[in-house]
């Protein structure tokens, strides 16, 4: 019995399609528990709850995120600087 086409498995295709799956059902996941939460605050209009779920991928910053790194951007950049 020979092989066609048909039966051969093309894994990096399978592995695209698992990493997607996987993806949309954490980010299914992600988005529920903010909806949840949202609700439980009470939040008072349609727009904050919108902002919450949409925002609910970032993480806050941690202290060394921020003392001493470097700028990336100024804070005024038409300005020119005093250096």
């Amino acid at each position: 019995m020979a092989m066609s086409e048909r039966d051969v498995i093309d894994f990096s295709a399978l592995e695209r399609e698992l990493q997607a799956a996987v993806e949309s059902e954490r980010r299914y996941s992600r988005e529920n528990e903010a909806k949840l939460r949202a609700v439980s605050q009470r939040v008072a209009s349609y727009d904050e709850f919108r902002d919450l779920v949409m925002a609910c991928h970032l993480k806050p910053l941690e202290k060394k995120d921020k003392d001493g790194a470097p700028r990336k951007q100024p804070w005024n950049p038409v300005v020119p600087s005093n250096r």
